[in-house]
């Protein structure tokens, strides 16, 4: 979820539990298991204040690169660490390796190049990397299309006393909504309780949206409306912005 609705490394800990500030994950979904080990999450260096760890999601595009969102840096760079744990807890296997973040980052909401690649210090051994969408492959998408979303993160909004509480606890989840809409930069996927759908939630940002019962990740999440239960705007990668990016570090279908 972008920075208006705050996330990244630097998030204060409080905030996790007590208001939308922090990255998107994934709600009225259930546990993603080994269906897409792929998906990983970024882990913070000490937990925060209801134990969770991991503060944002992402993919492995190649054995040495994960793709995730800018916003999940801070739009810079820096060390960090990875885990493909389906539950992740302290002491579980990480990757370290180096944050880069799209340099035309903007966080506005024409084009953000809200994206960002860790570049791994070793090649992940047993993994297979999720598929990239071919350039244009996304514009003729139809509405109600099946998307796919997975990260870690919030599960669930609960209303209680003081307002809606976050809750987390670094499972790699998996939820599918129904595509609204597409244009030059955004899909717009419907993820309402009320019709059996789910999707992003903070804890998720950067994290894989794929064409369902396929391993090709169309977008990444990046916003959506502030309680999880509407609408997860996700960053295509298929358009001419993202590929200029992501072709500095992966070949591109």
């Amino acid at each position: 979820m972008r920075i208006r609705l705050v996330l990244g490394a630097a998030v204060a800990s409080a905030a996790l539990v007590l208001s939308a500030g922090v990255a998107r994950a994934i709600t009225n979904g259930t546990a993603d298991g080994n269906a897409h080990p792929a998906v990983g999450a970024l882990v913070a260096d000490q937990a925060y204040s209801d134990g969770t760890w991991t503060y944002c999601s992402g993919s492995l595009i190649s054995p040495t690169v994960f793709l995730t969102a800018a916003h999940c840096g801070e739009g810079g760079s820096g060390r960090v660490r990875v885990t493909f744990s389906t539950a992740y807890h302290d002491g579980d296997t990480v990757y370290s390796g180096t944050f880069h973040a799209d340099p035309a980052y903007t966080g506005n909401n024409g084009d953000p190049h809200d994206m960002a690649v860790v570049v791994l210090d070793k090649a992940v051994k047993g993994i297979t990397p999720v598929q990239l969408p071919e350039a244009g492959s996304l514009s003729g998408l139809k509405g109600g299309t099946p998307i796919t979303g997975v990260g870690y993160g919030a599960y669930a909004v609960p209303n209680g006393p003081g307002g809606h509480q976050y809750l987390y606890n670094d499972v790699r989840m998996q939820a599918t909504g129904t595509l609204d809409s597409v244009n030059q930069t955004w899909l717009r996927i419907a993820e309402k309780t009320s019709q059996g759908t789910g999707g992003g939630c903070y804890g998720d940002s950067g994290g894989p949206n794929f064409l369902a019962g396929t391993n090709i990740e169309a977008a990444t999440t990046i916003t959506g409306d502030a309680l999880c239960k509407s609408t997860n705007t996700a960053y295509r990668l298929d358009t001419a912005s993202a590929r200029d990016f992501l072709g500095q570090y992966v070949a591109l279908p």
